[in-house]
């Protein structure tokens, strides 16, 4: 079969590799897409520390069950069998650290995952460890939704867990910085699972912001390269702030400008993390302390976000295939990192 294979920074190729065997604890599954994002572009030309090499990469997983170990681990009383259409977790819990056993999941200290400590979804054909299914990490997809759309699940679920932590309430007034396919869904779960009020868009590019705009929706956009982001929130709010402020961009100034802007009692997530060699920025202690904000990070979830983000995505509270806007073979899978690293789509999928 074919396979992506990650050797070392900027060497990864695409190779026949002998198709996987499936243990009797585990389950082979025939991947119909793996969504990109910039993680998978960040590790092409950077490698990770927790990912041993060489390896098939890829981490947003949609497919069918083509073989089932006679002890895989199901997460009810309906065994899987051959023809399931399922969806895999990235992120995957070792079930047995006091995080895990607090019900935090999403934060376990012995955490491994698919594309890193196992092997991925860029392939024809992938197993299923037996530490995913442990972990109910394995989903049947419901009736109705795509595969291409049941690969979103796993960024959803990550947009899930930071907004759970948040509280929003009906009529917040909600920002989100970053107008890619993150910030994209951080605008729908904020309206279509939370009830939010006014939801505003921030990005420095305005064609990504335009794009973006016209398929997310949010009431307002703001573009950061031609105004005061935080001068613009004001106004917006009548000098009162944003009731929740998500900063789903890699950019130190982002995360100052949320806690200026953020209200009174205001909820702010730190949901793109910072450069590893550049991650200090200015904080005045003070409007913490005085506004009473609440600063949250979030950069994952938990198995239980992930069948959420499938039950939002079926009821179509949170639509996600007109979000997908390039599929390209895996035979092309490189220049879907392209179309990532360049912005030029929002969500790109891989169909081996």
């Amino acid at each position: 079969m074919k396979a992506l294979r990650f050797y070392a920074p900027e060497d990864v190729r695409l190779e026949d590799v002998p198709e996987p065997t499936c243990g009797p604890d585990e389950v082979r599954i025939r991947v119909r897409n793996c969504s990109t994002c910039g993680t998978d572009v960040k590790i092409f030309h950077n490698g990770h520390q927790n990912l041993s090499p060489p390896r098939t990469t890829g981490h947003e997983i949609a497919g069918e069950i083509v073989e089932v170990g006679a002890d895989a681990v199901t997460p009810d009383d309906r065994p899987w069998q051959v023809g399931d259409r399922v969806q895999v977790i990235a992120a995957v819990p070792c079930g047995r650290c006091h995080e895990c056993l607090r019900g935090w999941m999403a934060v376990c200290q012995n955490q491994t995952s698919v594309g890193y400590q196992y092997e991925g979804g860029f392939a024809e054909y992938m197993v299923v460890p037996r530490e995913v299914l442990a972990v109910h990490g394995l989903n049947r997809v419901p009736d109705g939704i795509g595969l291409d759309e049941a690969s979103v699940a796993e960024p959803l679920a990550c947009v899930i867990n930071a907004q759970e932590l948040l509280g929003i309430e009906e009529g917040d007034t909600v920002v989100v910085f970053g107008a890619g396919p993150i910030g994209c869904l951080h605008v729908r779960v904020a309206r279509g699972v939370h009830g939010a009020g006014q939801v505003h868009l921030v990005d420095v590019n305005a064609d990504r912001l335009a794009m973006s705009a016209a398929a997310a929706r949010p009431d307002g956009t703001i573009d950061a390269s031609q105004v005061d982001v935080v001068e613009r929130v004001l106004e917006l709010t009548g000098g009162r702030g944003a009731d929740v402020v998500i900063t789903a961009t890699a950019a130190k100034v982002a995360q100052e400008q949320a806690v200026a802007m953020a209200a009174r009692n205001g909820r702010i997530s730190f949901f793109g993390g910072l450069p590893k060699n550049d991650p200090v920025i200015a904080l005045d202690s003070n409007v913490v302390h005085y506004r009473q904000l609440h600063i949250h990070g979030a950069n994952g979830s938990a198995p239980e976000h992930n069948r959420r983000a499938l039950e939002h995505i079926a009821s179509g509270r949170v639509p996600v295939a007109d979000l997908i806007t390039h599929r390209v073979p895996l035979g092309d899978v490189l220049h879907a990192f392209d179309l990532v690293r360049t912005g030029a789509g929002i969500k790109v999928t891989v169909e081996p």
